[in-house]
């Protein structure tokens, strides 16, 4: 079974091919940049757009646009290719890439998206109740290290693979394919453009 799945939620997008559980390639770019990775992947691999099997798309919460571009690009791509498709949070994903953290995305406005008791949560960095030693991985633990490690966090260096959220772990976390106009995104609030009216 061959798998494409693709994350464009945060400032740094992740694509995954995987076949039978093995990844067979990855990439890490930018949202605008999601479908050209895919079609290096394929290439690299060996195979056409039309052996995939399997589609997976990171729902967020993140980047309002980003969010929108990697959903849209997703269902054009399973339309195209006749395909179901899944949706998988980008915090599950970044959570399974660092079993035990605690994910953080930057979600602009000084705030921050995470998981509080399994489910996904904006919150400042100060609101996050945070155990001593806890690890915080993402974008967000990045950019408030010091308010989190002023609570008893550990963020990992900035350049540490744990604070992107791998395309690879959609693919391991998909479960529910379906109608791919069904997959909806995860936001936690209005977009800020919506916010200005």
């Amino acid at each position: 079974m061959l798998t494409l799945a693709f994350d464009t939620a945060t400032g740094v997008a992740t694509s995954a091919l995987v076949r039978d559980g093995e990844v067979l390639g990855e990439r890490a770019s930018r949202a605008v940049r999601v479908l050209a990775d895919a079609e290096e992947l394929l290439e690299e691999a060996g195979a056409e757009p039309r052996e995939l099997s399997r589609l997976i798309v990171g729902t967020g919460p993140g980047s309002f646009t980003g969010v929108r571009m990697g959903l849209a690009a997703a269902r054009g791509l399973a339309f195209a290719l006749d395909l179901q498709l899944a949706g998988v949070s980008t915090l599950d994903a970044l959570a399974a890439g660092a079993p035990g953290a605690r994910p953080v995305v930057d979600a602009g406005r000084r705030e921050v998206f995470t998981l509080v008791e399994g489910a996904p949560a904006v919150a400042t960095p100060e609101e996050l109740l945070l155990g001593p030693g806890t690890t915080c991985v993402g974008d967000g633990a990045v950019r408030y290290r010091e308010v989190l490690e002023a609570l008893g966090a550990n963020v990992p260096p900035r350049e540490s693979e744990l604070h992107l959220p791998r395309a690879r772990f959609h693919a391991e976390l998909a479960r529910v394919f379906v109608d791919p106009e069904t997959v909806e995104p995860v936001y936690l609030r209005l977009p800020d453009a919506e916010q200005a009216r």
